[in-house]
């Protein structure tokens, strides 16, 4: 074990060197493996990385045994998302077989119009994420079922992502269900209902300025789509001809958000919604799962077999259409690990960084220069996203900048809501920004996308934290603590 009395802290230059290689591994990853980067090449990085910071640990006195236990700590924050992520993965794959996503999908087809689809996708997921206070699930669910539509009218899945994301993310932040919402003035000290409220000002403007953003995109997307009628009239003809396309399909989608609404934890939630996946489509899809059933195989084991595998490793779907296969083959358990895989190495890296006081050495020398009030904030935003970056986890980005930063912000005489809310405007929000995050892999993986693009597209992700500075600095909505005379 580590003597406290002969550990070093360490100077600026031990706290950049393992951040510095990193970013150079992960833009050489980039370069050399594309898109493909997530798939190994950037968890090798973050393996690195956390190799060099583990050395210059070791110079400054710690013990590999104290830096193993805290790496074990900061993955152990992470099983709980390791277990949603699990579960997603199963709820995918019985979903995509029970014939609730293609439902979706179905019905998104015959009623939406390319004009208005973004901004559609957007306002439907924040609804829904403001309803059961979950991005995460969200995503997974309706977020699924808009990047099929997207497919069928042959639009852009970047940019549904962003629009995903964006809704997703504005319902979360102003729901009082969502854990990051409680999270936030709890560490700050302020009151819930009075930190939504104030969070009104900088959110609503953003998510206003990103539906605009949305629309302008859809509108110039129309022209190319109108004449694809007769593509989109064939797509549903295949999902009907594939599956039973029934409104009963979407019980299992109305039971899971009901679930979320009663505030049921998300894992047992997901779990509970995969397997009633799993019983419909041995209800309502069987002529599909007998179809997907191995040959001399006795049919009610064979049905068994399928619905068994969507669990652990999803379906396959053979239509004779290639963009309707893409959409319907995924799914399961496994689909998931990859992503399991970045986000346990992105803690390792975080939690080193911590344990050595690399990040409290980055907190402290910027303080030294936070001299107003805008850049104390500025400040705090920028903390934020990088604790996003480094620890890799949302709840981190929250905890950490909001008890380094609470002491400073009440010596200047600030109201406790200026702090929750700046927490939740650069914390939360940029969290889905980052790919080896928590959040972004879990995007990335839900929605089975393919191109990091989608982050430029997450409008109300990238104005927000732009907004929570321009307050700062003009001053405007700052409130200050009212001192009794």
């Amino acid at each position: 074990m580590s003597d406290p009395q002969s550990l070093r802290q360490p100077t600026m230059l031990d706290s950049l060197t393992p951040i510095m290689v990193l970013i150079v591994l992960l833009v050489a990853a980039v370069t050399f493996f594309g898109d493909s980067s997530s798939q190994g090449p950037n968890q090798i990085a973050l393996l690195l990385a956390t190799g060099v910071a583990a050395v210059i640990g070791l110079k400054n006195g710690y013990t590999w045994h104290a830096m193993e236990k805290a790496i074990v700590h900061g993955i152990s924050i992470s099983l709980c998302a390791v277990l949603i992520l699990l579960a997603v993965g199963s709820l995918i794959g019985t979903w995509l077989l029970s014939g609730t996503v293609p439902t979706l999908v179905y019905y998104g087809l015959k009623i939406i119009d390319p004009s208005w689809f973004y901004a559609a996708a957007c306002l439907v997921c924040g609804i829904v994420a403001m309803s059961i206070g979950s991005s995460w699930t969200t995503a997974a669910t309706v977020g699924v079922a808009f990047i099929g539509i997207a497919g069928g009218f042959e639009l852009s899945a970047s940019v549904t992502a962003g629009a995903v994301i964006s809704g997703a993310y504005f319902g979360d932040k102003l729901s009082p269900l969502s854990e990051t919402t409680n999270l936030a003035p709890a560490v700050a000290g302020s009151e819930l209902f009075n930190h939504i409220r104030y969070m009104l000002w900088t959110t609503i403007p953003s998510i206003s300025i990103a539906m605009i953003l949305f629309l302008i995109i859809g509108f110039n997307h129309s022209s190319t789509v109108n004449g694809e009628t007769e593509s989109i009239a064939a797509l549903t003809s295949t999902l009907k001809n594939t599956y039973n396309i029934s409104a009963l399909n979407l019980i299992p989608l109305l039971v899971l958000l009901f679930l979320a609404y009663k505030k049921m934890p998300a894992f047992p939630a997901v779990a509970i919604g995969a397997v009633l996946g799993a019983v419909w489509a041995l209800i309502f899809q069987q002529d599909l799962i007998l179809a997907m059933a191995q040959d001399g195989v006795d049919s009610t084991k064979g049905m068994i077999m399928v619905v068994w595998t969507a669990f652990f490793d999803g379906v396959v779907v053979d239509t004779g259409n290639p963009e309707i296969d893409q959409l319907l083959s995924r799914g399961g358990m496994s689909s998931m690990l990859n992503t399991i895989w970045l986000v346990v190495t992105a803690l390792s890296f975080g939690a080193i960084l911590e344990h050595l006081g690399m990040l409290k050495k980055f907190v402290e020398s910027i303080l030294a220069t936070a001299k107003s009030i805008g850049s104390l904030i500025a400040s705090t935003v920028a903390t934020c996203i990088g604790t996003n970056l480094i620890t890799a986890d949302q709840y981190m980005a929250i905890v950490m900048p909001g008890r380094m930063y609470k002491e400073e912000y009440q010596k200047r005489g600030l109201d406790p809501v200026v702090l929750s809310r700046t927490l939740e405007d650069s914390g939360t929000i940029t969290s889905p920004l980052i790919p080896w995050n928590t959040c972004g892999a879990f995007m990335f993986a839900a929605m089975a996308l393919t191109s990091y693009d989608y982050i430029f597209y997450c409008f109300f992700n990238l104005i927000n934290p732009i907004l929570a500075l321009a307050y700062g600095y003009m001053g405007f909505k700052i409130k200050k603590l009212v001192t009794e005379s």
